[in-house]
């Protein structure tokens, strides 16, 4: 297994001196080769989650517990110096969210891509990899030049310059439109299967699980509570939060957009993140005095047909 977190627990620094946890008990693999997605909705902790792999800000300064093994060496325990290399060659890479903001505005491009990679020669290469038409115009260029979709793509090129085993996507489609979107998601296919890169996909857009992803974790609040391969999941959820999330995804299959289902109320933030009940319990219909009381993620955990479901009340789903 390429990745695999065990029981990640994340806790960042607030005033007076205290942390708050804001990823809780995390568990995922991704393989060789793989593409595994993470989805949830904004404030469910799937970013810092993705930046404590390597201790990137706001992670850097943060409390973490658990395991993060990558090829079986523990990153939680690896030393600054080697967390260096490993976001280096062969290692892991990000794709940070917003082009526009992970660019200095400031730099040209060339001179931001040669802090991965001096020669101009393969820069040039590697943008015309991810589809850009005038390499050498692009990297004379600064970032308010060029479009978000170049800008994008100049991102991935940043990211594959140091040839990685796992690719972190953090909402790499953000702000871009829907054309712009699919071009994106299609390079990063191309990128896994001529390159045999993981992909770990951070979104919140179900369409893109859907088009690209092996597997899916979802997470509410700081938790898994449901993980598994992503066909499965997409068509018969067993989490009411998983089914809540597909419900009020738009479709073209009639109704209008007054019309999309909602999940009642709102993610809670961290401070009020319950250590001894369900989260979701709140937002949640088929909620049951036991939900209020016991944490499903620390008690029961059914499993079936590859997949993990934290949740005392799940959704039938045939010998689920």
């Amino acid at each position: 297994m390429l990745l695999n977190i065990e029981n990640l627990r994340v806790s960042l620094p607030v005033a007076g001196g205290k942390y708050l946890t804001v990823a809780r008990d995390v568990s995922f693999s991704v393989p060789e080769g793989g593409f595994h997605c993470v989805v949830g909705e904004s404030g469910c902790g799937k970013s810092v989650t993705a930046m404590a792999l390597t201790r990137l800000p706001p992670a850097d300064n943060a409390r973490l517990s658990g395991g993060v093994l990558f090829r079986g060496e523990n990153l939680l325990a690896a030393a600054p110096a080697r967390l260096r290399a490993l976001r280096g060659r062969k290692g892991i890479a990000n794709i940070f969210q917003d082009p526009m903001s992970a660019l200095n505005p400031v730099l040209r491009i060339d001179t931001q891509m040669k802090e991965v990679e001096r020669d101009a020669g393969i820069l040039e290469k590697l943008l015309a990899s991810v589809g850009l038409d005038d390499p050498r115009k692009v990297l004379r260029s600064y970032p308010c030049e060029l479009s978000g979709g170049m800008a994008q793509r100049v991102c991935i090129a940043m990211a594959m310059a140091s040839d990685p085993a796992l690719l972190i996507a953090d909402e790499p489609t953000t702000a871009l439109d829907v054309v712009t979107q699919k071009k994106v998601l299609e390079l990063l296919a191309e990128i896994r299967a001529a390159r045999r890169v993981a992909i770990l996909l951070i979104t919140h857009n179900l369409g893109l699980v859907a088009g690209c992803g092996d597997t899916v974790s979802v997470m509410y609040a700081g938790q898994i509570v449901e993980d598994g391969p992503a066909v499965g999941i997409l068509r018969a959820p067993a989490h009411p939060y998983t089914a809540g999330l597909i419900g009020a995804a738009p479709s073209l299959a009639g109704g209008r957009v007054e019309d999309l289902a909602t999940i009642p109320g709102r993610v809670p933030p961290p401070a009020e993140w319950p250590e001894n009940a369900c989260a979701f319990a709140p937002r949640c219909s088929r909620a049951t005095q036991n939900c209020f009381a016991n944490n499903p993620v620390n008690g029961q955990r059914p499993t079936a047909n590859g997949r993990t479901v934290c949740c005392f009340n799940p959704l039938p789903i045939g010998n689920y």
